[in-house]
């Protein structure tokens, strides 16, 4: 391999890095600004929850569990007429955020639901007792009381939205994902797909230990 060649794999590695990072950031934080209150209210609409609506919680239940069911390269493919009409195009890191966003945004849903179910009861009762309203009981008590659960939720979607871009490059999604496939699996260049490998496994040890010193420390806070 010339000095040319290792460059030019060097500069392609490096961009396919940064689009890999933007469009997992990106859609890890559209899909909690959608699914955080998803799981929320999920929680809440429950019949014995702070504001009991079950036909609402039975709606959300089923088009949570209905989107979770479908393979996310199914869903890449089935997206694609809505990825061109929201970012004008199909190909690229922006365009894959569209798919990459709605599939997660059942994933968060659950694993916010999740948190909140292991709050102490005894806790909400409490703030009900002293006159708290279900808003400051959210915002106030069940929100805190789980922060460090949704911290370690958030890193564990970044890390699943990761493959989840890999995926996004076998429609030309860009990213490591989009190199690994075109030179590593087309072109059989064994070591750009070696090297887009350890690329990602560095990412997502990178979040992981994010994740776990994040959920770590607000603990040991609330402690």
């Amino acid at each position: 391999m010339t000095a040319d060649v290792l460059i030019e794999y060097l500069e392609m590695l490096g961009q396919g890095t940064l689009e890999t990072i933007y469009m997992t950031m990106a859609s890890a934080l559209f899909s909690y600004i959608f699914g955080l209150p998803l799981g929320v209210i999920s929680v809440v609409s429950e019949p014995a929850g702070i504001l009991p609506n079950p036909k609402l919680h039975n709606v959300l239940d089923k088009i949570i569990n209905i989107t979770r069911s479908i393979p996310f390269i199914i869903l890449l493919i089935a997206l694609l007429p809505l990825t061109r009409l929201i970012v004008g195009t199909t190909i690229g890191p922006t365009a894959s955020i569209v798919p990459l966003t709605i599939a997660a945004i059942p994933f968060v849903a659950r694993l916010v639901e999740t948190a909140l179910k292991e709050i102490d009861y005894g806790i909400i009762e409490a703030a009900q007792s002293m006159g708290a309203t279900p808003w400051q009981i959210i915002r106030k008590v069940m929100i805190p009381e789980t922060l460090p659960s949704l911290i370690m939720g958030a890193s564990i979607t970044t890390i699943t939205l990761i493959g989840y871009s890999a995926m996004a490059g076998v429609c030309g999604g860009g990213g490591l994902g989009d190199l690994a496939i075109r030179y590593g699996y087309y072109r059989y260049e064994d070591d750009v797909m070696i090297l887009t490998i350890i690329l990602l496994v560095i990412i997502v040890q990178i979040i992981q230990s994010i994740g776990d010193y994040l959920s770590k420390r607000i603990d040991k806070k609330n402690k």
